[in-house]
């Protein structure tokens, strides 16, 4: 919390406070630059679920904290109020993304098709395989894509170019169960309710708390175990 608080006014220093609340010009490559910085530092900030009302009150504790101006609260005194705001908005966007995730989710299982387990999981067939099924217990190579429901991606094997290892023991349990329910050179949908993804924490900043997923999945080898030199 602390560390983030720094940040913050580092961005501080580098806009050129007091002017923070008006809208760049952003002419030259190094505004440019310092905008992308801001963007990069709202992410830090999403657990927040900071509103635009509540902006003038951040910008003016940014701008007396870089100016050396007397400040109107201790930081000290409420370091501990901070930790239980976060808690506190944590649970209010975690609640509403759970809920547009599962009217997302029953959505798509109404008009594509995808069945729902007792999981929560929602697995969509998009392309059958004709190779082995992997075990809870297997290491699988995949391609894959990973998505918010507003179809922000947030992770891709296929952008980097490689594949993924992963052991399905050490993934969520959304991939646990779907994976098995593949075979080697298959591909399919997988609908992820935060229950069985990343829970209410999320993984700020690219996963929001209560976040449902969707991973387009290709299976592409179930990995064999090195054998031991004899």
């Amino acid at each position: 919390m602390k560390s983030r608080m720094i940040a913050i006014a580092a961005l501080g220093a580098l806009l050129g406070l007091p002017a923070l609340a008006e809208k760049p010009a952003l002419e030259s490559e190094d505004q440019k630059t310092i905008y992308a910085l801001g963007l990069a530092l709202s992410k830090q900030l999403t657990e927040f679920g900071l509103q635009a009302d509540e902006l003038d009150a951040l910008y003016a504790g940014l701008g007396d904290g870089i100016l050396g101006k007397e400040p109107k609260v201790s930081f000290e005194e409420y370091l501990p109020k901070l930790r239980e705001l976060r808690t506190q908005r944590m649970q209010m966007v975690a609640a509403r993304n759970k809920s547009e995730g599962k009217a997302f989710v029953d959505k798509a299982c109404q008009e594509s098709g995808a069945v729902r387990s007792e999981s929560g999981l929602a697995y969509l067939e998009l392309e059958p395989g004709s190779g082995p099924s992997p075990k809870a217990t297997d290491k699988v190579r995949v391609h894959y894509t990973g998505r918010l429901v507003d179809g922000t991606v947030f992770d891709s094997s296929r952008q980097r170019g490689t594949p993924a290892e992963f052991n399905l023991s050490q993934v969520i349990p959304c991939w646990t169960e779907a994976l098995q329910k593949m075979k080697v050179g298959g591909k399919a949908r997988l609908y992820c309710p935060s229950d069985i993804a990343y829970g209410d924490t999320g993984r700020p900043p690219a996963i929001p708390p209560g976040a449902t997923l969707v991973f387009d999945v290709e299976l592409l080898d179930v990995v064999q175990p090195s054998q031991p030199k004899p």
